[in-house]
């Protein structure tokens, strides 16, 4: 269990700290499990995935952007001192979350002090909520979805 957080950390550090995104973590998730052309298989709904997207679009793209990009300033506080809304296409930190985290998240919101996510229970289904996790994944790039389902997924 250890381990596990400690390669998530670093490979955090590695995201984090570099000026590019998507070639640093390719590289981490590389040199974490090697060089695979073998990936976890997604085994993703494709009508949950269309019903996501719907509910996504519906309530969630205006703060998140229309493919989850969010702004390019997301990790810089505001003048409120908040952080505005994350990407969530794999690009940020959903993918540093469990499903059941992110359940919560949007469930009952984030926490104030740093953000402005609301809560959706009572306004979204679990369902729903479930529906646009799946899109949210689908989202992601195979390298990023293998290190998420490995850290939270699949673990023991």
């Amino acid at each position: 269990m250890a381990t596990r957080y400690f390669l998530l950390l670093l490979i955090t550090g590695m995201v984090f700290g570099c000026g590019e995104a998507a070639s640093p973590v390719k590289n981490s998730v590389q040199s974490l499990f090697g060089n695979k052309e073998a990936r976890v298989v997604r085994n993703l709904d494709a009508a949950q995935i269309e019903r996501g997207e719907v509910v996504y679009l519906a309530n969630c793209v205006n703060c998140h952007g229309q493919n989850g990009e969010a702004t390019p300033d997301w990790r810089k506080t505001g003048e409120d001192g908040r952080y505005p809304p994350p990407p969530l296409n794999g690009t940020a930190h959903a993918w540093h979350h469990s499903t059941e985290v992110l359940k919560k998240t949007i469930l009952k919101g984030g926490p104030p002090e740093f953000g402005s996510m609301p809560a959706w229970e009572g306004i979204l289904t679990e369902q729903q909520v479930d529906d646009v996790i799946v899109w949210i994944k689908s989202l992601w790039p195979d390298e990023i979805y293998d290190v998420w389902y490995r850290n939270f997924e699949n673990a023991e």
